[in-house]
């Protein structure tokens, strides 16, 4: 057996009872199964690795699935999975049907809330903490949260909300990057056991007790002894910004020593009110590679376990580093152009912009909301922002997208990466909703280039574009078809690929490889086929419809978005109000959340690849 403590590992209860030195054996172990696996199958590594004796101490100190632990974002619940009895699933990790890379509470019991998404973990575990202060019972809830997830707006509106809790609630501060206060050593670590104890809440509640007995001075008394002790307080114990809105701050601890965690977070459940453990852990610890660039194995593909290089390397660019270029490029030109991102800066490409411009980029940290309020800002001060996000993250930013940005018709560029299908992440991470969510939005724009050139094209338009505009495009290598085809950019404005008759598709976005190869198929049958490319979805070009009413009987629309609120309702909605005879075939994802897997299988299951688009074809045209 090659994990033979591991693989004894059943349930949570295993957990318990160990000793230090089989805690130690395990924890080795782990760190070996992690490398092995996520080597195999890519995924979240040096958040995991950094996770391991946390993720112990917790399944010490609680009765799973009675308690809840709620992971922030979930990057780091691999090896809760693995202790709650999913080892053995690993070889399947985030494979389609397979096992996801984030909490689900429908693939196991002892996942009380899915997130996928980050700063989330402290707004649930209220939630669920004043359900079971409802219900009357004592619970453990647990909320493990990054010190990166804790700068989004959700997370430090929970924060403020917690002092409303009459019950206990633990966060864990999960510190793997950068210190929150700092450590003042071995008084710091004193006071904080002292407080956590039994004999320290005790002597707190019987002195108050005694003094609100004691005539006309008595409740002065106390006033006094907190005013003091809140002094004190700010000159030797840090966490005082979590002390003074209401929760007991504990740490910073070691968050590598299961055994100080244990007795730590056992004497913080005596408490009757929110409590942080600040601990502090080490990215892709236990294994070099990622110790040394834990950036790089925050997520990643498969990967060689002995050198950590990864092992499917595209030769092509990505979109995401053309978007790059083409931004630099207007960055040159224009001293007016600023970047920005919500800690993002090297999966969206703006580190390299971030080295060549330092001064108009900003990163503004898991803070999404705040990214776009801060852009129109600048765009009202006369800058031109380009804020680049990932689809399913700017659903986070509706509200300032519509409230901050377009009514004041801001020219802030949306720069929407991962843009459709993005494979193993699931369905926390689809980029299948924007063209919907932002196609209701007046005064916005939207873009969908068809390859890479398209996309440094739309970048230079939009640097003289003078409202709100978002960009959309892909994950992955840039698989550029139609390069042939590059009409110049007009406003609103369609492009013609092949104009046939009878039968037109109009693509949107990438979708034009499918696209192309559809209508080869469809040609090979003898028909008649011309190829649009929307590039603009909106606004609309309703005069391309008209014009193609006139000879065409059959308008096909392919999008990677769901169909609701999409492209192909738009053609559907103007075919109507002018009453054509025409026949509307929209091809677009079902309205319905995707799981994780290869983007070719979630395609196939989604019905907009290649076989499955011909195979409806054939039955509703010939």
């Amino acid at each position: 057996m090659e994990f033979p403590l591991l693989e004894s590992i059943k349930s949570p209860e295993d957990v318990k009872g160990l000793s230090k030195e089989q805690l130690a054996t395990l924890a080795k172990e782990i760190r070996k199964f992690l490398v092995l696996k996520v080597g195999k199958s890519g995924g979240h590594l040096a958040s995991n690795l950094g996770a391991v004796e946390l993720t112990l101490a917790l399944l010490q100190c609680t009765n799973l699935p009675e308690d809840k632990i709620i992971w922030d974002v979930g990057h780091q619940s691999y090896v809760y999975k693995m202790l709650t009895g999913r080892a053995d699933q690993f070889d399947h990790l985030r494979e389609y049907g397979g096992l996801s890379g984030f909490p689900k509470r429908r693939e196991s019991e002892y996942d009380a809330f899915n997130t996928g998404h980050s700063s989330t973990s402290l707004s649930a575990g209220l939630g669920l903490a004043m359900a079971s202060q409802l219900e009357g019972n004592d619970r453990t809830v647990i909320a493990v949260i990054g010190d990166g997830s804790l700068t989004g707006g959700l997370a430090l509106e929970a924060l403020n909300y917690a002092s409303n809790l009459k019950r206990n609630f633990i966060i864990i501060l999960n510190d793997n990057n950068m210190s929150i206060a700092k450590n003042v050593g071995g008084l710091s670590s004193y006071l904080s056991g002292m407080r956590a104890g039994e004999l320290y809440n005790d002597m707190k509640t019987g002195v108050a007790g005694k003094l609100s007995k004691v005539p006309v001075i008595g409740e002065k008394l106390i006033r006094q002894i907190k005013k003091t002790k809140s002094s004190l307080k700010q000159l030797i114990i840090p966490g005082m910004f979590f002390e003074n809105i209401g929760i007991t701050y504990l740490g910073p601890f070691d968050g590598h020593d299961t055994e100080s965690l244990v007795k730590i977070i056992n004497e913080a459940k005596n408490m009757d009110h929110p409590v942080v453990i600040h601990v502090k852990t080490k990215k892709g610890k236990g294994y070099k590679p990622a110790e040394k660039d834990p950036e790089k194995f925050h997520g990643i593909g498969p990967f060689d376990p002995a050198t950590g290089e990864v092992l499917r390397k595209s030769p092509k660019m990505s979109y995401t580093q053309h978007f790059s270029q083409a931004l630099i490029q207007v960055g040159e030109t224009d001293p007016k152009v600023v970047a920005i991102t919500a800690a993002m800066p090297d999966g969206t490409g703006l580190s390299q912009f971030r080295d060549r411009f330092p001064d108009r980029f900003f990163d503004v940290g898991i803070a999404e909301e705040h990214a776009v309020t801060f852009a129109a800002g600048l765009a009202a001060a006369g800058y031109k922002p380009f804020v680049a996000i990932y689809s399913s993250f700017l659903q986070r930013a509706f509200d300032e997208v519509m409230h901050d940005v377009c009514i004041q018709n801001l020219p802030v560029v949306f720069c929407i990466d991962r843009a459709g299908l993005v494979g193993q992440d699931g369905e926390t991470h689809q980029g299948i909703f924007d063209i919907s969510y932002l196609n209701l939005i007046p005064n916005m724009n939207i873009i969908a280039p068809k390859n890479s050139i398209e996309l440094q094209d739309a970048i230079r338009f939009a640097a003289d574009f003078n409202a709100p505009l978002a960009i959309r495009y892909p994950r992955g290598s840039a698989d550029d078809v139609a390069t042939e085809f590059r009409e110049p950019f007009v406003f609103g404005k369609s492009e013609g690929i092949f104009l046939e008759k009878d039968i037109a598709i109009i693509s949107v976005g990438t979708m034009i490889n499918t696209a192309i190869l559809v209508r080869h198929r469809l040609k090979e049958k003898g028909l008649n086929v011309t190829l649009i490319n929307a590039r603009f979805v909106k606004p609309f070009d309703e005069k391309l419809i008209d014009d193609l009413l006139v000879s065409h009987k059959y308008i096909i629309t392919m999008e990677e978005n769901v169909i609701s609120g999409g492209y192909g309702m738009e053609v559907l909605r103007h075919i109507n109000n002018v009453s054509a005879d025409v026949r509307v075939i929209p091809i677009a994802i079902p309205n319905l959340y995707v799981e994780q897997g290869e983007v070719s299988i979630q395609k196939r299951e989604c019905r907009i690849d290649v076989d499955s688009i011909c195979e409806r074809l054939e039955k509703e045209l010939l």
